[in-house]
């Protein structure tokens, strides 16, 4: 793949499309805190991974309509953002369950008014995966979404999924993973279904079991019992390549 610019990007915050409001991304962060463990017969320094960790901090442009009545209330709760670069099915999608600790305004010379917020992880790290829509979709009733090749056959390390709930409009919609073998018979993963949809916007991320079989193909999927006329989501997939413990 040839190198890309992080033009066309997307960031969603707490069900809350605030990608236009962005400006910047400050930094995308995580993995194992390095633990030191040299022994006294090594001249360099031995590590192994500790605890794992995440942060998404990025600056967002004074829009007193959309991102800082999200971004102003600072909850004491968790907070979903995804950051996802580009809006196709496949492309790379970066999401975070954590605290946001400040939002922080500074007034330019020259009459800019940004913000910083930082978005530090809470039990689990920042997490890479792909999408499993093309950034926002939309769905007017029980839908079978595109599948996505993940080109290995399959992997015995579990998956976890995050979705973003933008708008609904109804009684109620299921979004859930399946997973195939041939891109023709589907089923759903055990552990990758969300709870029931009944409003929004809205957050959620669900896990299988750390040694669950994910098959080649993945797509997400709705479903209802009392039906709807509208839902806009977004939902991130990441199937673990190795043994992951959280």
């Amino acid at each position: 793949m040839a190198k890309e610019s992080g033009l066309g990007h997307a960031l969603y915050v707490a069900g809350n499309d605030l990608s236009g409001d962005y400006t910047a991304i400050g930094n995308i962060g995580g993995g194992p805190a390095p633990l030191t463990i040299t022994g006294i017969d090594k001249s360099a320094y031995e590590r192994i991974g500790g605890k794992l960790d995440g942060r998404l901090e990025a600056t967002s442009w004074w829009n007193p309509t959309l991102s800082h009545p999200v971004l102003s209330a600072l909850p004491t709760g968790d907070v979903h953002e995804m950051y996802c670069c580009g809006t196709a099915i496949g492309r790379p999608a970066a999401a975070i369950v954590g605290k946001q600790v400040n939002y922080d305004g500074q007034r330019g010379d020259d009459g800019s008014f940004t913000f910083q917020t930082s978005c530090q992880n809470n039990a689990y790290p920042l997490e890479w995966g792909v999408l499993l829509t093309a950034g926002k979709r939309t769905d007017t009733g029980a839908t079978n979404g595109a599948s996505l090749d993940l080109t290995t056959v399959s992997t015995a390390f579990g998956a976890q999924a995050y979705l973003q709930v933008f708008s609904f409009a109804g009684a109620d919609v299921t979004i859930k993973i399946q997973d195939s073998a041939d891109n023709s018979t589907f089923a759903d993963v055990t552990g990758l279904t969300f709870t029931a949809v009944t409003t929004a916007p809205g957050t959620q991320r669900v896990a299988t079991a750390s040694n669950a079989t994910i098959r080649r193909y993945v797509r997400a999927v709705t479903t209802t019992s009392g039906g709807f006329t509208s839902a806009q989501f977004a939902v991130s997939f990441i199937r673990n390549p190795v043994a992951v413990s959280f």
